[in-house]
């Protein structure tokens, strides 16, 4: 198996500043950035001793399924539903 040449996170990588308000970007891009924005919450949920933040983890867990699952059909509605519920993670 060949890697993937178009890398769709290249956008993160080749900005070294990140994404900049003012950045011409699209709504894939922008739902790309907070699933990996909210994934890292995630891993921060996860290291609260004793379990405490287990549901706040999985509630965020099933938010970033279900926005990835609207990133593979491409529907633009859900996209936008997810990325404004992202949006307000925190």
């Amino acid at each position: 198996m060949t890697p993937a040449t178009n890398d769709p996170l290249d956008f993160l990588n080749s900005n070294p500043q990140g994404m900049q308000p003012a950045t011409q970007t699209d709504l894939v891009q922008l739902l790309l950035y907070e699933i990996i924005r909210v994934k890292e919450l995630i891993l921060y949920y996860d290291s609260i001793p004793n379990g405490g933040g287990q549901l706040g983890s999985s509630i965020l867990n099933e938010l970033v399924s279900e926005a990835y699952q609207s990133l593979v059909n491409y529907d633009t509605v859900l996209m936008k539903k997810y990325y404004d519920l992202l949006l307000n993670c925190d």
